[in-house]
């Protein structure tokens, strides 16, 4: 190899080169600062499905681009890069070696149909239903999940269906739903790189009068505070956290709530709460135990037992509410 040429240049040098675009890959990974090769992990389309293999040599100068760009303008560890005619995720990561990695995820322009996120059936109309109801519309699970992608879908759908204004808090900002969506829907979309920015822009976001929130990760005591005064007080408002049950899911925003509001926030999060999702993907779809709150009716069992902080007693309620589901299409009885 000449001096001064590095691997990808080399290797690329006699190829008939192709674009990044054309290799079916949910996730790649690339050194951006040493000469590790990339490699990639094969998307649905392949026959390799969700193998991980070396990048092909005809895709390295594209590749080497994007490394490029990446090793410049990378601020902080999560990036959304538009690159070549697609959206990709990234995540850097300095190794123990003190190789400086970028995994990447490749993201639709658009989210799915909320009908072709893989839920079942009888909880589609269900999730629909729910966007026309003030509160909060909680998305728990573990990293990968899915979480983000189905509070996109929602919000699209709710926009498109009841129309209104949504802001949206995310870091970074997957898909591009800034604009109008629908004939009455209009999306703002911000983007955070700090911690301390979560609570401050959900308190900006009110100014601007939204019908939707959404909120891309509660971390902080100030971000549960503004999301819960901002779901009692008319919007609907919808975040993702990452937890392994709906209960703690919820026990863990009561625990951030309180550092700020004290023993109200279990009053707050009581009053605000609509539904609670924790989502895990599997190969014949998404497995989401779902529990949710009666509209109107401060009564409601999952609302008691936020109050008086016995939110673990409430999977007999939510498997209740499940076996409800795939019997009748329904959670609550006719009243």
């Amino acid at each position: 190899m000449p001096q001064g040429t590095n691997v990808l240049q080399y290797e690329s040098d006699n190829l008939v080169q192709r674009q990044l675009r054309e290799l079916d890959f949910v996730d790649i990974y690339v050194c951006l600062n040493g000469n590790s090769m990339p490699h990639y992990r094969a998307g649905l389309q392949s026959s390799a499905a969700q193998i991980d293999a070396d990048v092909p040599p005809e895709f390295h100068q594209d590749v080497e681009e994007l490394a490029s760009i990446l090793a410049h303008d990378f601020v902080g560890n999560e990036k959304a890069v538009n690159f070549g005619g697609m959206r990709l995720r990234a995540s850097k990561l300095e190794t123990a070696n003190g190789e400086i990695w970028a995994a990447m995820r490749r993201i639709p322009a658009l989210p799915p149909k909320l009908d072709k996120l893989g839920f079942m059936p009888q909880l589609v109309p269900i999730l629909h239903d729910i966007g026309q109801r003030g509160g909060l519309i909680l998305l728990c699970g573990a990293t990968g999940q899915g979480k983000t992608t189905t509070a996109s879908s929602l919000l699209l759908d709710y926009l498109e269906s009841y129309g209104g204004v949504a802001f949206t808090i995310e870091d970074p900002v997957d898909y591009s739903l800034e604009g109008r969506r629908g004939t009455h829907g209009y999306c703002y979309q911000s983007e955070i790189n700090a911690e301390a920015q979560w609570g401050q822009m959900l308190n900006r976001s009110l100014r601007w009068h939204p019908r939707y929130i959404v909120v891309g990760e509660v971390r902080t005591p100030d971000a549960a505070n503004q999301l819960l005064r901002a779901a009692t007080s008319g919007h609907t408002v919808m975040a993702t956290m990452h937890a392994g049950s709906m209960e703690e899911a919820l026990e863990g925003l009561l625990q951030l709530a309180e550092q700020e509001l004290g023993e109200r926030a279990s009053l707050l999060l009581a009053a605000s709460l609509v539904a609670v999702i924790h989502q895990m993907l599997t190969p014949t779809g998404i497995y989401a135990p779902f529990m949710a709150t009666e509209a109107d009716n401060p009564g409601s069992p999952i609302r008691a037992l936020i109050r008086d902080k016995r939110i673990g007693q409430s999977r007999t309620f939510a498997e209740q509410q499940m076996a409800l589901l795939m019997k009748s299409g329904k959670i609550f009885h006719s009243r």
